[in-house]
């Protein structure tokens, strides 16, 4: 699991290596770091925040659904589903983007933490030697190696084990006191605006002075956890009001993720502090710019989709065109050839026989006369 880890720090530790060595200055390479990785990612979160902003936009029929199948959970999500459908919506396309910074987030804590096998892509041999030409220097390896209850280095498969963040310490002792280093080995400037970005704020709490260096790397903490509440607030503002349980979680999650940033960045190196900031300050513009730049584009294409939608009605034949066969009926109607046909001809009806004129009408006055009694044959008596 650890190879594993390992090689997803491979790129992301190139990308790091590539910008101190342009820069010399370890703050701004994590800056311009997670200004490459926001260009990279904007494509797909720009999908994912149009479809976000779809639904904001069919928040009142999705409400509308809701209240009329209120009965119904399962009439419910089958109008649901099928408005997302008809709209061209995912609901789920924004949770996977909102939750890849925090892989970035670990990756890069490997590579701070352990600045010789995943910043500097040293073997842990190198780090054997270099704790051995420490030792011999008389370094202090208190907070560099583990040390069991006799006072003796833990040594497991062969490599001496070193403490939480025993490669940075070692790596701070060898460049102050100048030992001997392996190949690929090169000085890594931790400062940043006059502050140490391996220090962690809360051991400067513990241990506080009324000095710059103390004072700036406690506040990296709580500038991360406010520029985290400024987005986490842009953000659900821009996102379709759902029902009472879904509104109380979203606003729960709006302090949740300020108060967790500010805790990480309090018991890690700051350096870790400096990415969040700069990630929440990029994400904080991005979110502004998508939110006016989509919107208007969104507007356009609806209005564009009413106006074809009023062309099509009044359209003759509800907008459409008229089949080839209703076409061809029509030219049969006006012309149609004469067509000698293989079956014998039909034998002609009998002619009907002529109507008897109508009796003529009873006149007034007209009468009958009786018939003659039965067995009467002869004359008058």
């Amino acid at each position: 699991m650890s190879t594993i880890g390992y090689y997803i720090c491979v790129p992301f530790a190139w990308l790091v290596r590539l910008f101190y060595n342009l820069t010399n200055s370890y703050g701004v390479a994590l800056i311009l770091f997670t200004l490459v990785i926001k260009l990279i990612m904007l494509p797909f979160q720009m999908k994912s925040k149009k479809s976000m902003l779809r639904m904001n936009r069919l928040s009142g029929q999705m409400q509308e659904i809701q209240k009329r199948y209120a009965n119904n959970q399962v009439k419910m999500n089958e109008e649901m589903q099928k408005l997302y459908a008809e709209e061209g919506i995912n609901p789920m396309s924004g949770c996977l983007w909102t939750m890849l910074p925090f892989p970035i987030l670990i990756a890069l804590y490997s590579i701070i933490r352990q600045p010789i096998t995943h910043f500097m892509m040293l073997p842990e041999s190198a780090v054997e030697t270099l704790i051995q030409t420490a030792t011999k220097a008389g370094v202090n390896m208190a907070n560099i190696v583990q040390f069991d209850k006799a006072g003796e280095a833990i040594v497991k498969n062969g490599f001496t084990q070193l403490a939480a963040y025993g490669q940075i310490n070692l790596v701070k002792a060898v460049q102050e006191m100048g030992l001997s280093t392996p190949d690929g080995w090169f000085n890594v400037n931790y400062k940043f605006l006059g502050l140490d970005l391996t220090a962690t704020p809360w051991e400067f709490i513990k241990n506080f002075t009324f000095t710059w260096a103390v004072i700036g790397v406690i506040l990296i903490p709580i500038l991360s956890g406010l520029s985290q509440f400024i987005l986490s607030k842009i953000t659900m503002s821009a996102q379709p009001q759902q029902a009472d349980a879904s509104a109380a979680s979203m606003k729960s999650m709006m302090y949740m993720m300020p108060l967790m940033s500010v805790y990480i960045a309090f018991i890690m190196p700051a350096a870790l502090g400096v990415y969040w900031i700069a990630q929440s300050v990029f994400s904080l513009i991005q979110e502004l710019v998508l939110n006016k730049t989509l919107n208007a584009k969104m507007e356009a294409e609806e209005e564009a989709r009413f106006q074809a939608r009023q062309a099509e009605r009044q359209k003759p034949h509800g907008g459409r065109p008229p089949s080839r066969s209703c076409r061809e009926s029509r030219k049969s109607r006006r012309k149609r050839p004469c067509v000698k046909s293989s079956r014998p001809p039909r034998r002609p009806k009998p002619p009907r026989p002529p109507r008897l004129p109508p009796a003529p009408p009873r006149q007034a006055g007209w009468e009958t006369a009786p018939m003659p009694a039965a067995g009467l044959q002869g004359g008058p008596l």
